[in-house]
């Protein structure tokens, strides 16, 4: 769910109490989309997040730390120019827009106080962060927007700031005369559209809320409703506005039926009341809590879009280079007919007449003694006609050999490139990306890596850490380096090792500690290699598994690949839920 006006007015009603009256103490600008503000207020200290990327743009207070660039980027450096020590003295949202004005009073260069706005349009992919003067000009933006890309308002350092164009209505201004207007302009449409089309801030979710509590389905036409049900649905309408206002707010989230997190709100969304629910005392600390995964996973995206690309252009070039094999393969797949028209025509060197085009005799290599037709060159000898036969078939015969050590390596580059894949998208966090590019630096298929500026305190990634139902330990590699590492050096000999059967994936180990491993734990081990594999998204997926002591590692393998023995294989159709029920250790 978007952040709709009542969520930012949760918001701004949140910051009021915290934050104003507090000083600008630090600014960072971690990701080109996003800033987080440290300020001091009545003796705490607080970050405030702001975020305007396409995907989830937020504002919140954290508690939570992020990298920071070694060079703080350009708007960095405004904003601190400008608001660094800065007094917060309002914050406000106009005309219940997803909109936020935090106004901040400082110092400027001729020692006079000035303020300065920092504004954020919550608005999907035209989010944005935007810093403006007290005369509205705008002095620098995350994200500049020009006539080329937007002729109705450009976002550029020295231009006038003005709010995005809209023909709503303010929602916290709500009476019965607009409310009227709206059902006029609304005759043909859904009750749902008669709100959240004709008022700011109103999402489609909510609009949908109010109908539920005037007992309206929200798919009824506007024109087949009653005068007293539209009222009804005013005097709902209006009672919840008459709430926000006073500061009521009710922050939870709510799960679907398969326990997965949907919707969020800052008021009670009745129309939910089945479903699981969870409260938070500030809406802070709800969004901090939602978008924790969301936001990591957005952030993963970005960083490992460009690995995907290259990834794929390898794959498709492999899938091509394997097409060309096999058409060659096809084209030389009568070689041994070629060798048997030499050894005929050597058999029956004298009996062949010069000039000759064709020549019948009996094969003698067929139990049937069958009559076969050989094509010869007039210009030629039958001995120099056999030798053009025995030349064409031992180059086709190198050919055939050469292919197949070809297409055996070709094979092994795929599925190692589809394993590669793989791992980027199990990836979890940064260094995970960066041990992957790191890899295909080292296998060649990137020709340079970035080198960081300054020196950067690195960790290795660790891979995912489960206990079974019987609390035993299993381990889940998250890319090549990771399962080598599990494999190979952090298994011991009777501990147990999965990994789907000819799929690319993760390797799984299970610590046995010397007991038998139970089947449930066996069975939730598969399971981890199954969901954690290419065929994550297929039913009966075969996973093999073995004591870590039969399997091994060819000499000048590629990283992630071994080779095993007397190995079992299980059959696992994966589901997320239950690999949600296994226990996830820290």
């Amino acid at each position: 769910m978007a952040l709709d006006g009542i969520t930012i007015s949760n918001i701004i009603n949140e910051l009021k109490t915290k934050l104003l009256g507090g000083r600008v103490d630090k600014i960072y600008q971690p990701e080109n989309d996003e800033i987080i503000i440290s300020i001091r207020s009545l003796g705490k200290a607080h970050k405030l997040l702001i975020t305007a990327n396409a995907s989830h743009p937020r504002l919140h207070l954290t508690e939570k730390s992020k990298s920071n660039p070694m060079q703080p980027p350009l708007f960095c450096m405004v904003l601190r120019k400008y608001l660094t020590s800065g007094k917060i003295i309002g914050i406000t949202q106009p005309n219940f827009e997803r909109i936020i004005n935090i106004h901040i009073e400082s110092i400027n260069e001729l020692g006079d106080y000035s303020t300065k706005k920092l504004i954020v349009e919550i608005m999907g992919k035209h989010s944005n962060i935007i810093l403006t003067d007290e005369n509205d000009i705008i002095l620098d933006a995350a994200k500049h927007i020009s006539h080329e890309k937007s002729s109705i308002r450009e976002v550029l350092p020295g231009k006038t700031y003005f709010f995005p164009p809209s023909n709503k209505f303010d929602a916290m201004l709500l009476d019965e005369k607009n409310f009227k207007i709206s059902i006029q302009k609304s005759h043909t449409k859904k009750l749902q559209n008669l709100i959240y089309e004709h008022y700011n801030g109103i999402s489609p979710s909510f609009a949908s809320e109010i109908c539920f509590r005037a007992s309206l389905d929200p798919s009824d036409n506007v024109s087949q409703t009653s005068e007293n049900d539209l009222n009804k649905l005013y005097q709902n309408f209006k009672s919840i506005v008459e709430n926000i206002k006073n500061g009521n707010f009710s922050p939870e989230v709510i799960y679907s039926e398969k326990n997965k997190l949907f919707e969020f709100s800052s008021i009670e969304m009745k129309q939910y009341n089945l479903l699981k629910k969870q409260k938070f005392l500030s809406i802070s600390d709800l969004l901090e809590f939602f978008y924790a995964e969301k936001d990591a996973q957005y952030r993963m995206n970005q960083k490992s879009q460009d690995l995907k690309k290259l990834i794929n252009h390898n794959i498709e070039r492999c899938a091509k280079k394997k097409d060309m094999q096999i058409k060659t393969l096809k084209e030389i797949s009568n070689r041994n007919t070629l060798k048997l028209y030499g050894e005929l025509i050597t058999a029956n060197i004298y009996s062949i007449p010069k000039g000759a085009e064709v020549f019948t005799t009996q094969n003698f290599y067929d139990e049937k003694l069958s009559e076969i037709t050989i094509p010869l060159d007039p210009t030629l000898t039958a001995p120099e006609n056999a030798q053009k036969y025995f030349r064409r078939y031992n180059k086709e015969k190198r050919t055939f050999s050469a292919v197949q050590t070809q297409m055996k390596q070709n094979d092994e580059e795929l599925l190692y490139l589809e394993g590669i894949l793989t791992s980027v998208q199990t990836s979890t966090d940064e260094q995970d990306i960066k041990e992957i590019r790191q890899e295909l630096y080292e296998q060649g298929f990137i020709k340079k890596l970035k080198q960081s500026k300054g020196k950067i305190k690195t960790e290795k990634s660790k891979p995912l850490h489960y206990i079974s139902s019987d609390g035993f330990h299993m381990y889940v590699g998250k890319n090549n380096h990771q399962n080598d590492e599990l494999t190979l050096r952090f298994a011991k000999g009777n501990d147990m090792w999965f990994h789907t059967k000819q799929i690319p994936g993760s390797h799984v180990i299970v610590v046995s500690e010397g007991k038998v491993i139970p089947n449930k734990t066996l069975n939730e081990a598969a399971s981890l290699a199954a969901f954690y594999s290419k065929g994550k998204n297929s039913a009966l997926v075969p996973v093999d598994y073995t004591l870590k002591k039969f399997v091994k590692k060819p000499a000048g393998a590629k990283p992630g690949m071994v080779i095993y023995e007397t190995n079992k294989t299980a059959y696992i159709t994966p589901n997320e839920e239950d690999i949600l029920k296994i226990k996830k250790a820290d």
